[in-house]
């Protein structure tokens, strides 16, 4: 699989992580609830990666072997990118401060992270929507170990901003509130432009053939 591929991958992902959440609401919660985001995190990571192995298992069986099937899941995924990112403009997220609560065992806090992720139905359209999108159909690793190694990717994105996210929360919530609708909206635009570049990829290439 090209580290080029990779590289473009984490770039897009890292945009979507950046983009304020569900998971994002949750790492803030814990942050000013808990003494250690880690549990948290360790339960919405572990939803990400249940998601990451579903949709190699089910992708891969897909696409084994149809380029076409796999262009039509770019265009069907691109148009989901740009309805996600016009959404996102319309509505930008906001993120506020929850008074602090006594602390909760570890493993709770956990689980209840893997079901805001692991069970949360968007998370798995996002990963049907951008996976397929980066494997290489000419590549010599099977298409499962292209999307697995993706998904990886992913979640040490995820580890690494939802941590600092948690840990930064009471001093980021009080000096700059308007911070995540200002992230919000940056990232709907991007989100439009990543969506209108890969359908332009698919219709140009259709064309050459």
């Amino acid at each position: 699989m090209p580290v080029a591929t990779i590289a473009a991958f984490w770039g897009v992902s890292m945009l979507f992580v950046l983009t304020p959440g569900a998971d994002w609401a949750y790492a803030i919660s814990s942050g000013l609830r808990h003494r250690s985001v880690v549990p948290a995190v360790g339960g919405l990571l572990s939803g990400h990666l249940l998601a990451t192995l579903v949709v190699a298992a089910g992708v891969a069986a897909l696409l084994a072997g149809s380029p076409t099937m796999l262009a039509v899941m770019t265009v069907a995924g691109a148009g989901y990118l740009i309805w996600l990112g016009v959404g996102m403009l319309r509505h930008p997220a906001s993120v506020r401060a929850q008074p602090e609560e006594a602390a909760g065992s570890t493993w709770r806090q956990a689980i209840k992270g893997f079901a805001i992720s692991g069970l949360n139905p968007k998370v798995f359209l996002l990963f049907l929507a951008l996976l397929p999108q980066f494997v290489v159909a000419t590549a010599t690793w099977p298409v499962a170990a292209q999307i697995l190694v993706l998904g990886l990717v992913h979640v040490a994105n995820c580890a690494v901003v939802y941590t600092g996210v948690g840990v930064g929360a009471r001093s980021v919530l009080r000096a700059r509130r308007a911070a995540a609708q200002w992230v919000s909206r940056i990232s709907g635009v991007a989100m439009i432009i990543i969506g209108a570049v890969l359908i332009s990829e698919q219709v140009l290439a259709h064309t050459a053939h």
